[in-house]
């Protein structure tokens, strides 16, 4: 019988948690695709990657029949799509390899669900609706951020409406998921702090969630406390090898944090700044960390007790962990960041309109309280 606690509810609530059949971490992993992939030389491969991470695929040990897709914007739109799927088209891959950070995971995703199938994007908008994908999936992050890698959920801007749509299907999720630290070690200190800042958030906002889980919270704890010794030293050093690992292990309990619960406020209130301003998403969520963070402490004060005790942040959580990100060099002020105090309000109207994450912000937030938020943080 039950006790009508919230703990027994949240033991009873139903869960669906799909990840990858297999997921591999470690240092050196990425080189290993030959040993890890059935056949690997005989596999027509596409590998989908930015400029930088496109000049270094002789990584990954590659068949000789492969294509690489090098234009992966920082935050993919629908144009971006197109030009991939058109190359994928031309090729015809058995296999695609995502490679580089979640902007080359979302693309990968959605081109392997759609090439082949008839479908565009806009018909596999929302959950389940993508069709069987015809072709194997790989992905390879190598940034310490999205934890996309382990992710069933792919995004694109459209330009002519300003706003991110979301695919969400159990065939986008990655056949192997290649976890390899060595591949953050070139990333500069402040792609390593932005994106340690997105690892961060996904574990928190998925612990303080409405749909918060037991059994995704013992990833949300174990990635917040992962960020909390780490974060610091890897952007200190960049070659902190244990740091690198630490930090790729966090996303990666992120990324399992996002499937079955998926994140809150904080994402919904950081996306007009990636689709107006093109602002990393990383960035963009750290810039906004803080802010609600502090707003949803009052209804989920166990729960925030626990993350600043795991951050080390202290009696004032707004400033300490402002001043944790700020520490990190992370620009704080969205004015500083291009922003225009004129776009607040439609920004706040926008954000107010990603339901499928507000309604689920343990906090009631409306147009008037978001405004608010985005004053602090200009």
């Amino acid at each position: 019988m039950s006790s009508g606690s919230p703990a027994a509810a949240a033991l009873l609530r139903p869960l669906s948690f799909v990840q990858p059949t297999r997921i591999e971490y470690g240092p050196g992993k990425a080189r290993t695709l030959g040993e890890l992939v059935p056949d690997w030389a005989k596999k027509r491969v596409l590998v989908v990657a930015d400029a930088f991470n496109a000049a270094r695929v002789e990584l990954l040990g590659l068949p000789e029949t492969n294509h690489v897709f090098s234009k992966v914007k920082p935050e993919p739109d629908l144009p971006n799509l197109e030009q991939a799927l058109d190359e994928a088209r031309g090729f015809a891959p058995d296999v695609i390899v995502s490679f580089g950070g979640g902007s080359a995971m979302d693309l990968a995703k959605l081109v392997s669900v759609l090439v082949g199938s008839g479908k565009g994007f806009r018909d596999i908008v929302g959950v389940g609706k993508a069709d069987p994908r015809r072709c194997g999936l790989i992905a390879i992050p190598t940034t310490a951020g999205t934890g996309s890698e382990v992710g069933a959920r792919a995004l694109v801007t459209d330009p002519v409406s300003q706003a991110k749509s979301a695919a969400d299907s159990r065939h986008m999720v990655a056949d192997l998921a290649v976890v390899d630290p060595d591949l953050t070690l070139s990333l500069p200190a402040a792609v390593t702090a932005a994106t340690g800042v997105d690892a961060l958030a996904h574990c928190v906002e998925s612990f303080t969630s409405k749909r918060s889980h037991p059994l995704v919270d013992i990833y949300a704890r174990a990635g917040i406390t992962l960020v909390g010794q780490y974060l610091q030293r890897a952007v200190a050093d960049g070659n902190d090898v244990e740091a690198r690992a630490g930090l790729a292990m966090a996303a990666l309990y992120g990324g399992l944090c996002l499937g079955p619960v998926n994140t809150t406020a904080g994402h919904a209130l950081s996306y007009p700044l990636g689709t107006r301003y093109g602002i990393a998403h990383g960035l963009a969520n750290a810039v906004i960390f803080p802010h609600t963070l502090a707003f949803n402490a009052p209804v989920e004060a166990d729960k925030t007790s626990e993350i600043a005790a795991l951050m080390g942040f202290g009696d004032d959580l707004l400033a300490s962990a402002y001043r944790y990100c700020a520490d990190l060099g992370i620009e704080m002020h969205m004015s500083k960041l291009g922003v225009s105090r004129d776009d607040l309000q439609s920004m706040a109207d926008e954000a107010h309109g990603i339901r499928r994450l507000l309604d689920f912000n343990p906090r009631e937030m409306g147009p008037v309280e978001i405004f608010g938020l985005y004053q602090a943080a200009y």
